[in-house]
């Protein structure tokens, strides 16, 4: 049994492929490295770099290697570059994964597990947000996700498949022994941002919007350590390998931090100074995002380990002092397709 992690070389995907293979499970990567990075993967995980839409290379690679569940992490994922190129997020989040389920299906593949986002939500009617809340996105990025749930929903009703969607709050931290973190150039994520601000790669941090109706004005979030998170995916895996029926899950802790808690808990634990600009709400953010966790709790066999906003800055900090260092002395270099 081999498992296919598209956009393995990423961020949240390489810290999949690691959590897959120190489990012992047989492993196989498609990405295209426009955002990662081969030296992610451990030299025993073959990597096909591609395209995860490409149904030729994907029928291939599940031929090949006897691949029999897919986890699907490539994708597009910024918020305000969908705005401004909308095409391009239906391209890479919608038809791509049409085009993976599309081979998949040809293959006999079984068992699918997709990366969806909490951004299919919009701004909820109650926080925190259950699988149930109505879906009203606010950005193409939330709708192209949408969009690609539903046509799975579809798939697995027509043919013999079966899936976990696990809709990600905000991923944040990095492996907590320092191998792989987020190491994209132009990163929107807010923990990043303030990372590269503590390690003097950015000036300041900007803080768009402070008057919200949260208790600070700021956006409220719910943030949730990648290693969490890919243990979430390795308890979804279990989950349908013992016959669990397809179902859609919310990943987060179920507690929010609004920005500025968020730039307090960087300076705690970096002991610099942020410093912090404040500017204009941005087109289709989100007031407040908190999951309901009570179905992925009750469900899969997974209790998180590093639930606590520190340890995840921590983390990130220690891995962005690292990357740093490894930039400068040339020890990283982002590979591209």
């Amino acid at each position: 049994m081999t498992v296919l992690v598209t956009g393995g070389a990423g961020y949240i995907g390489s810290h999949m492929v690691l959590a897959l293979a120190e489990a012992g499970e047989s492993v196989v990567v498609i990405d295209n490295l426009s955002t990662g990075f081969s030296g992610f993967l451990p030299d025993s995980v073959p990597l096909f770099i591609g395209d995860a839409g490409d149904e030729n290379l994907v029928d291939g690679v599940i031929s090949q290697h006897g691949v029999d569940s897919i986890i699907h992490f490539a994708g597009s994922v910024v918020v305000p570059d969908s705005l401004r190129d909308p095409l391009l997020y239906y391209r890479n989040n919608t038809v791509t994964t049409r085009n993976l389920l599309n081979a998949a299906v040809k293959r006999g593949v079984s068992r699918f597990i997709f990366s969806s986002t909490a951004a299919v939500y919009g701004n909820p009617d109650d926080v925190p947000v259950p699988e149930t809340a109505p879906t009203r996105p606010t950005s193409p990025y939330g709708t192209s996700k949408l969009m690609a749930e539903i046509m799975l929903h579809d798939v697995a009703a027509a043919h013999d498949l079966n899936y976990v969607v696990l809709r990600y709050f905000n991923v944040a931290g990095a492996d907590p022994q320092g191998r792989i973190g987020l190491a994209t150039v132009g990163a929107t994520h807010l923990m990043k941002i303030a990372m590269e601000v503590a390690t003097g790669q950015r000036a300041k941090i900007d803080v768009y919007g402070t008057d919200y109706p949260t208790p600070d004005g700021t956006c409220i979030r719910d943030f949730i350590h990648v290693s969490d998170l890919a243990q979430a995916h390795r308890a979804a895996l279990a989950y349908l390998r013992t016959g669990g029926s397809s179902v859609t899950l919310n990943c987060g802790y179920g507690r929010g931090y609004s920005v500025l808690e968020t730039i307090e808990a960087v300076r705690r634990v970096s002991g610099r100074a942020i410093p912090v600009q404040y500017a204009a709400r941005r087109p289709a953010d989100i007031v407040a995002m908190v999951a309901d966790t009570s179905r992925i709790r009750a469900l899969l066999d997974w209790a998180p380990a590093y639930d606590n906003l520190e340890t995840i800055a921590a983390h990130a900090l220690a891995w962005e002092e690292k990357l740093f260092l490894e930039r400068h002395s040339g020890a990283l270099q982002q590979a591209s397709a």
